[in-house]
């Protein structure tokens, strides 16, 4: 009886794993202790820094004249946020991003740091970048 008991909590333990494992390869992000995150990561921050998106959406991405992305992030879809910030919402005073090339060459990178940032799992908003090893 006691070694089915066993056997039943480490598959639990397993199982509980795997969905960890899971969840983690969901993530556009990979980020260690709050800050330091993978390459893929570190380009959306730099995207973010060269495109000035703080002068409306504020340094932690908190708001100001523009939304609170960590905020926006929770609800819009991926696709949504693209969509935004290629087309813009000018009746709301988001221009479009659709000429900046560096922008539109890494939008992807964008949304995984802001996802990040709405997610809780990067804490800071200046990040930086996480050792090869991690």
């Amino acid at each position: 009886m006691k070694s089915n008991i066993a056997r039943g909590t480490v598959l639990a333990l397993l199982l509980l794993a795997a969905s960890a494992v899971a969840q983690d390869q969901d993530k556009p992000y990979k980020v260690v202790e709050g800050y330091k995150v993978d390459a893929f990561t570190m380009t959306g921050f730099r995207t973010w820094r060269a495109a000035a998106c703080d002068r409306c959406h504020g340094a932690n991405q908190e708001g100001m004249v523009g939304p609170s992305l960590i905020n926006s992030l929770k609800t819009l879809t991926k696709e949504e946020f693209v969509k935004t910030v290629r087309d813009g919402r000018l009746e709301k005073g988001m221009v479009s991003f659709s000429t900046n090339e560096q922008v539109m060459k890494n939008i992807d990178a964008l949304y995984a740091y802001l996802k990040g940032r709405s997610d809780g799992a990067i804490t800071r908003a200046r990040v930086e970048p996480m050792e090869s090893g991690s």
